[in-house]
């Protein structure tokens, strides 16, 4: 069930408007949905805004504090340092990783 509204979900933010990066790359349209469902409470997930939670960094600014192989890599072995003692345990597929490291790349602030 999960999967399937992962996959409807996915389906409409691949053809909503202003999302021509999720267009041009499934995986950036893929990790856009699972970060917003299970990262959004907490951070910042777009190119703008605050952070819910004033000690979750926003996505966006992620690569100022790691590399992204480096992200990738602690998703994997699920070692994500926290600055919030707060967060939850967050396990993922190697493709849904992926996905969400193709997309936190996507927002990068230059």
């Amino acid at each position: 069930m999960k999967a399937l509204k992962l996959l409807s979900l996915s389906s409409v933010m691949l053809v909503a408007p202003g999302l021509a990066q999720a267009q041009t790359d499934p995986d950036v349209g893929v990790g856009q949905v699972l970060v917003e469902l299970n990262c959004s409470r907490c951070h910042a997930t777009g190119l703008t805004g605050a952070s819910p939670h004033s000690m979750a960094p926003p996505f966006r600014t992620l690569g100022e504090r790691y590399p992204m192989d480096a992200l990738e890599e602690a998703f994997a072995s699920g070692h994500i340092t926290s600055a919030h003692p707060d967060m939850p345990d967050f396990t993922a597929t190697p493709d849904q990783i992926g996905a969400i490291i193709a997309y936190i790349a996507s927002i990068q602030a230059q």
